[in-house]
């Protein structure tokens, strides 16, 4: 299936919650699956449970947090949880913003880099990375400032494959598979999932999967 990249709309202060309590990310990616933020709400009570010697010398029982009231649910507002996807282009539309495999200059390295990991729960590739409503609207802005036709002169197939940027199918023949196109195609998705966010006043969360 290889890796893909969705990009989700989140208030500030879902992020700040998130932050706070990373296991409630289930709650944002997969809604409809309880037993996934069950799971992860046991792993981190066990994670952080004290250990035989920390009981044995002075943790209280009140200090295991199994004892704790469980958090509430995390209630999204309209327009919260809206999700687009990247497919396997996120690879090759970093390097059309950036002309680098994993670095670049903020923001526009955003898809790869930037933002800050909500804890370490796995949801697919690694942790999810959140941007606050005023780091996405920087990188609506900044984007917004480079038009199709800049990033169609930046594509080159020799260097990206060079670079290893994924999925590496840049080199194919544009006839027998526009891989161009497929790059345009979901910058076109990125400017409208952007121009969404910003509007609704939202931050951004970007996660593989």
């Amino acid at each position: 299936m290889g890796m893909g990249l969705s990009l989700g709309s989140v208030s500030d202060a879902t992020i700040q919650r998130l932050l706070a309590d990373p296991p409630l990310i289930w709650q944002v990616v997969a809604p409809d699956d309880s037993e996934m933020y069950d799971r992860a709400r046991r792993e981190a009570d066990t994670r952080s449970r004290p250990g035989f010697l920390a009981r044995l010398f002075g943790a209280r029982p009140a200090d295991d947090p199994t004892s704790a009231t469980p958090a509430p649910p995390l209630a999204l507002s309209d327009g919260e949880g809206v999700f687009s996807d990247l497919d396997k282009a996120w690879h090759g539309i970093h390097f059309l913003l950036t002309g680098t495999a994993d670095d670049g200059e903020p923001p526009l390295n955003f898809l790869v880099a930037g933002g800050t990991y909500v804890g370490d729960e796995d949801v697919g590739y690694g942790p999810a990375r959140v941007f606050t409503a005023a780091e996405t609207g920087e990188i609506a802005t900044t984007l917004g400032a480079i038009d199709d036709h800049a990033l169609r002169r930046r594509f080159a197939p020799e260097a990206m494959m060079a670079a290893k940027i994924y999925p590496e199918i840049w080199d194919r023949d544009p006839k027998d598979d526009d891989s161009l196109g497929y790059l345009m195609e979901y910058v076109g998705t990125l400017r409208e999932a952007l121009a969404t966010v910003t509007r609704n006043g939202h931050g951004l969360m970007v996660f593989l999967s």
